[in-house]
């Protein structure tokens, strides 16, 4: 199987869209596609119960190695998605992408550049840069 790159992607959703042409519309079906991301996982949660969420109070400090950090930091889930729930998150991250990539395509933005941005963004800010 091909591998699509963001690109491709970018150039597919270009293509496809013809609905939702306007800004303010797909501005708004990213935040419902957004919605529509945690309704799936939040049901996955709470109708299926292949994965349960016990959180509490993360304890760390910026004197903390990534290491550490990772060992002591925790997901707050418990168990694996099922077949049926990863088919549901999957497919709403999928609608999320695809609008994602319809906004980027009207702002006139490359998603690739954004994410090798963003990753040289992580590369020098490091571990505590989204705190």
């Amino acid at each position: 199987m091909n591998s699509l790159s963001l690109n491709q992607f970018q150039t597919q959703v270009s293509d496809l869209l013809l609905r939702h042409r306007s800004l303010l519309d797909v501005l708004s079906k990213t935040t419902q596609s957004n919605a529509a991301v945690s309704r799936a996982v939040t049901k996955a949660v709470t109708e299926c119960g292949c994965i349960q969420v016990h959180a509490g109070k993360q304890h760390y400090s910026t004197e903390m190695t990534i290491e550490d950090a990772k060992k002591l930091l925790d997901t707050h889930i418990t168990g694996e998605l099922c077949e049926n729930c990863t088919e549901a998150v999957n497919a709403e991250l999928g609608r999320n992408l695809f609008y994602l990539a319809s906004l980027c395509n009207l702002l006139g933005v490359d998603m690739q550049q954004v994410i090798e941005d963003e990753s040289k963004r992580c590369s020098t800010l490091g571990f505590f840069n989204m705190s």
